[in-house]
């Protein structure tokens, strides 16, 4: 939820610094598909936590994949790179770890997140691999607000938030030229 909170944070900024939210839908985003069905996975293997810890592996790598495909098929977007280095970092680390986003016990304690019995997709592991990739940076609050994010999650939040006013043309994007519909 503190990810859909922040994204709206993140769009409202656009008219607060001169930015017209319209000129979204001159940007020529391609496989949309892609990134709506690594969004349907993410929600599934974090609402449906139960049942097969490999086909949760599995859905959860294959998210990435999506998510992959829609980053290469957008490559020429302005901050598409930054959002690929987060999202390249984050399943490093999830890789590392058979499947699962290493979690600081501490970030986790912090952030009021409690273990629960099933598959997460982040979630602290016995002798982590790439540690210092993995969810570590707790935001304490009581739900929806609490949450844990890695570096990887930070890099995709600054390319979107790049994408974003670039692309409106506010006067927080270098040369404050909205990108161009072609892009």
């Amino acid at each position: 939820m503190l990810l859909v909170i922040a994204a709206i944070v993140c769009v409202a900024t656009v008219p607060l610094f001169g930015g017209r939210l319209t000129r979204l839908t001159e940007l020529n985003i391609r496989a949309v598909w892609a990134a709506l069905a690594a969004a349907g996975l993410q929600v599934w293997i974090t609402q449906a936590p139960h049942g097969s810890h490999e086909l949760h592996v599995v859905m959860h790598l294959a998210s990435y994949a999506l998510v992959a495909y829609f980053l290469a098929a957008n490559r020429s977007l302005p901050g598409m790179p930054v959002l690929a280095l987060g999202a390249a970092l984050n399943i490093l680390a999830i890789v590392s770890n058979g499947g699962v986003m290493p979690a600081s016990a501490s970030a986790l304690r912090i952030a009021g997140i409690e273990v629960t019995d099933g598959f997460a997709n982040s979630a602290a592991v016995t002798h982590p691999h790439l540690l210092w990739l993995g969810d570590v940076i707790p935001v304490p609050g009581p739900w929806p607000i609490g949450n844990v994010l890695s570096v990887g999650d930070l890099l995709i939040f600054a390319g979107a938030l790049y994408l974003l006013h670039r692309a409106c043309g506010s006067r927080l994007s270098v040369g404050r030229r909205p990108v161009p519909a072609d892009s």
